[in-house]
């Protein structure tokens, strides 16, 4: 702040006069009935000398800007009053030049306070019938609006601008005292920086692009000189209304004759000035994520938004966090890739319109960062107006009755995300991704084999004779989406196929303890409260490698994402650079991170997930794949999993590569309950082409990154060599079998072998596998051949690593 030298005489003369003229001029300028009833005495009686000389300054609220990861495309701006601090020499001379003319001819003569325009006052206003004047410099306005902002009780707010002559005396005081610690430009900038303009645009940048969409270093004589005009009165002098626009002329002609007074600006240019035609754009700045630059980006600013009310950084409560989003000048640098979420955007409403009961919902994370790279939905994010609504009668019956309108087209509720109400949706067979971990954490290999049986009898209790318990009993039997699915069955083919009697005799095997918390770790949480319940206890869970649980699309995508990157986890975060006002980082955008699986466990479970999507590593043994067109779509390395509830009410698709992981959920967020059936590929209107649609557009110049595949014993396991028992009898296969150190399994079907009928025709596999693996003795139909002992026996079945998917099917068990 620099200081300015003050001739002690003038500031001793001008003390002086100041405390002689404050009971009686100072009153009749400013109220001169007051002078006349005895006001003038009171104030008299309190010295100059006792009223305040240090003027505390807060900084006037200040519009945040919301700008894409480019740190260029603006997305939203949020405030409670727009306005942005800009420099001196930010400022058109004109600009500066006219505000004087409007306010205050003497401004760089006074000391702060102009005697004799005070004196001038109280003569004009003593006089009958004539127009009032005041005496306020633009120091004194300076401090009046400061006192404003800088108050932290509303009833201080209301003693900077009471109408008493107390008032008008401290301003005196504070603006001789801002007088001598400020530079005179500085005085006129943070004027120009605080005042009020009308329309929502508070200090001169938001003004410029309010009325003439350009910064205030461009303002001419005549639109600076409109702008100088309106500080008296904005609304009287409002340009964009009829009624106002030529009261605004006037009173620009108006200032642009007292800038020819005070020399700022020649006759001439005033004549060419006042010819100009008044041109205003009076178009408010758009305020919040209902009025972002592209509309479908609004789900994205939500998130943000909903994510700043959650730092503690901003503030104690939610409350104080909102006010320094609104109020505290950030720029604001997102995560939003602005090509990754124009393809979602696209790719989401793709032959699903807004009016669909179906939520299309896509999210995009960048893993090993966490950083949310886009979201979408096809929905409006707007608030539905009741008095004309668009919004349908929503689609639950029990609503409907009630003519309670749904959530479609337009809604501001965080379908994609999750938040309050919206606790997520089943994301059926992408939730074997967790079963897959907890068993590679426990030690069993990506070969370990299983016999998938067509209905699996677990141990999971459920109620007695329920849809989902075999026969007459309490277990838990689940069953396949497809006969064929049954057999032999590794991780790499299991996850690929979907095989649902695989995973839950997997996860029976592990415990559904372990399950669960290896989801937790991957950052699955369990909102409502029958899931958090049953994670307390999970085993009661029996169906959750199924993907009953509930989950948000941005949540399923960190997941996976987590698991492309080695096993890092990442918090989910909308930000990548928060500055200040004054530019100063802040540190809260950065990463937050942490080892949570293993990089080998990380790399194996990506290696099964490359299965379903139609990919491979040189490790990988891959069957059918249920999603196998998206490598080819996407061009570019991928793993995956595609998943399906019961009677197809929702359906799920992951898919990444090393740089983004895509999850889509497709459900009716009004009536989880629907009888419409969610589908995969199988229709243009399905989840799948979402989410590899978002993945190729991100992926769009990018470059392709392989996944690293794993080593070791996480692979192949502890193998050993399987003892030959070809023709010998079938108790004697299951007995040396055994003796070797395997879990014996005979075949229900016969093969042609030229072994007797009935006796053991080989082993699937055979020559070597895991230790204390599976081994499945093929029986011989006794009728010639040689049985095929080809390694691990996969089932005839449609489709193949590409073929078909098995999303969608109508009338199938969940996968």
């Amino acid at each position: 702040m620099r200081k300015r030298d003050h001739n002690v005489l003038t500031n001793a003369a001008s003390l002086l006069i100041c405390g002689l003229l404050a009971g009686v001029v100072v009153a009749a300028a400013a109220f001169p009935v007051a002078a006349m009833s005895g006001l003038a005495a009171k104030a008299g009686a309190e010295t100059f000398e006792a009223l305040p000389k240090e003027l505390t300054v807060a900084r006037a609220p200040q519009i945040t800007k919301l700008l894409a990861a480019d740190g260029k495309t603006v997305l939203a701006t949020m405030y409670d009053e727009n306005r942005k601090d800009v420099k001196f020499e930010d400022i058109s001379e004109p600009m500066k030049k006219a505000i004087i003319a409007a306010e205050d001819h003497d401004f760089y003569k006074h000391n702060g306070v102009d005697i004799n325009g005070v004196a001038r006052a109280f003569v004009n206003n003593q006089a009958a019938g004539s127009s009032r004047q005041g005496a306020s410099t633009l120091t004194m306005q300076y401090v009046r609006l400061a006192i404003s902002y800088s108050a932290t009780h509303p009833a201080d707010v209301v003693a900077a601008t009471e109408d008493t002559s107390g008032r008008k005396l401290r301003e005196m005081s504070l603006a001789l005292q801002v007088d001598k610690e400020l530079s005179k430009d500085e005085i006129l900038r943070r004027y120009l920086n605080i005042a009020a303009f009308g329309n929502g645009a508070y200090g001169i940048w938001a003004a410029s692009q309010v009325y003439f969409n350009k910064p205030p270093s461009k303002l001419d004589i005549q639109e600076s000189a409109m702008l100088a005009g309106m500080v008296k009165a904005p609304t009287a002098f409002d340009p964009t209304t009829k009624a106002g626009y030529p009261e605004a002329v006037g009173r620009r002609d108006y200032v642009i004759a007292n800038m020819v007074q005070t020399g700022a600006i020649t006759q001439q240019e005033a004549d060419a000035a006042k010819k100009i035609k008044l041109e205003v754009k009076g178009k408010r700045t758009p305020n919040g994520c209902t009025q972002t630059t592209t509309r479908s980006w609004g789900f994205f600013c939500d998130y943000l938004y909903r994510w700043w009310l959650q730092q503690e950084t901003f503030g104690a409560t939610s409350y104080d966090r909102e006010r320094r989003l609104k109020s505290g000048g950030y720029t604001i640098i997102s995560t939003l890739d602005v090509q990754a979420q124009k393809g979602a955007d696209k790719a989401v409403r793709n032959k699903l319109g807004e009016s669909s009961k179906a939520a299309r919902m896509v999210a995009s994370v960048e893993p090993g960062t966490g950083r949310v790279r886009a979201v979408a939905v096809n929905r409006n994010f707007k608030l539905d107006d009741p008095s004309d609504p668009q919004n349908k009668i929503s689609s639950d019956p029990k609503k409907a009755q009630k003519k309670i309108r749904g959530n479609y087209p337009n809604t501001v509720n965080p379908l994609v995300t999750g938040g309050p109400g919206i606790a997520g949706y089943q994301a059926g067979s992408t939730f074997k991704i967790f079963t897959l971990v907890a068993a590679l954490e426990k030690g069993y290999p990506l070969s370990y084999p299983i016999n998938a049986k067509p209905v699996f009898e677990s141990d999971y209790p459920v109620e007695f004779n329920s849809p989902a318990a075999c026969p007459g009993t309490s277990k838990y039997c689940p069953k396949n989406a497809n006969p064929a699915m049954a057999g032999m069955h590794n991780m790499w083919s299991g996850f690929g196929f979907s095989v649902n009697t695989f995973f839950i005799d997997l996860q029976q095997r592990v415990g559904a303890e372990n399950v669960v918390k290896a989801a937790q770790k991957l950052g699955i949480t369990f909102r409502s409260s029958s899931d958090a319940q049953l994670a307390a206890n999970p085993h009661q869970w029996g169906a959750f490698s199924l993907g009953v649980s509930q989950t948000t699309p941005l949540e399923l995508a960190n997941a996976y994402a987590t698991l492309a990157a080695d096993g890092k986890y990442c918090e989910p975060i909308p930000v990548q650079e928060i500055r200040g006002p004054d530019g100063d980082k802040l540190d809260v955008a950065n990463p937050r991170c942490e080892q949570r699986i293993s990089t080998e466990v990380a790399r194996a479970a990506v290696d099964a997930a490359r299965c379903p999507v139609g990919d491979r590593s040189s490790t990988t043994k891959c069957g059918t794949a249920t999603a196998g067109n998206v490598r080819n779509i996407v061009n570019a390395p991928v793993a995956g999993k595609s998943g399906t509830t019961d009677s197809d009410r929702t359906s799920a698709l992951v898919a990444m590569t090393k740089q983004y992981a895509v999850a889509g959920i497709m459900a009716d967020p009004d009536w989880p309950q629907t009888n419409q059936k969610m589908g995969h590929d199988e229709t243009p209107q399905g989840i799948n082409p979402a989410v590899y649609q978002t993945l190729r557009d991100a992926m769009k110049g990018k470059e392709r990154k392989n996944f690293t595949p794993p080593s070791g014993k996480i692979v192949l396991g502890d193998q050993r060599s399987i003892p030959g028992v070809k023709c010998e009898s079938i108790e004697t296969a299951k007995s040396r079998l055994k003796g070797a150190g395997f879990e014996p399994v005979v075949s229900s079907n016969k093969v042609a072998s030229e072994c007797p009928a009935g006796t053991a025709a080989g082993t699937s596999p055979d020559g070597r596998t895991i230790k204390g693996g599976v081994v499945m003795i093929e029986v011989s139909s006794g009728q010639g051949g040689t049985p095929e002992q080809g390694g691990t026996a996969t089932p005839d079945r449609p489709g193949g690593p590409g073929g078909p998917g098995n999303g969608g099917r109508p009338g199938r068990p969940p996968n």
